[in-house]
């Protein structure tokens, strides 16, 4: 059973512990669904999030958006130590750039 409109952010991988693979759902952290294959535990995990979406709306309980369809801003704060924040000035203003470009340079992948 599929959600309407189910743009949650799914991941499979490998269990070594349960020696399956396991589907994950990022909006529902509490949720997985192991299976001996990966296409099996993606099929899984998106039926319990099915059933749970559709448990949620009959209780009336707010139901997550998904991640996909959320605005973000751009912006966020992190909180380093002084002499960190000090280093991370020194390396930006060594190569000419702003401590914000070399931030988010680090932080992308």
């Amino acid at each position: 059973m599929a959600i309407r409109n189910d743009h949650y952010t799914y991941r499979v991988t490998w269990s070594a512990d349960d020696n399956e693979y396991v589907g994950l759902c990022a909006e529902f952290p509490s949720l997985s669904w192991l299976a001996e294959t990966p296409e099996l535990a993606l099929k899984g995990i998106r039926n319990i999030v099915a059933d749970v979406v559709n448990d949620m709306e009959a209780n009336k309980e707010n139901i997550p958006e998904p991640i996909a369809v959320k605005n973000y801003s751009g912006k966020f704060m992190v909180r380093v130590p002084p002499d960190v924040h000090r280093a991370l000035a020194i390396k930006a203003a060594e190569a000419g750039i702003s401590l914000n470009r070399l931030a988010s340079s680090k932080l992308s992948y």
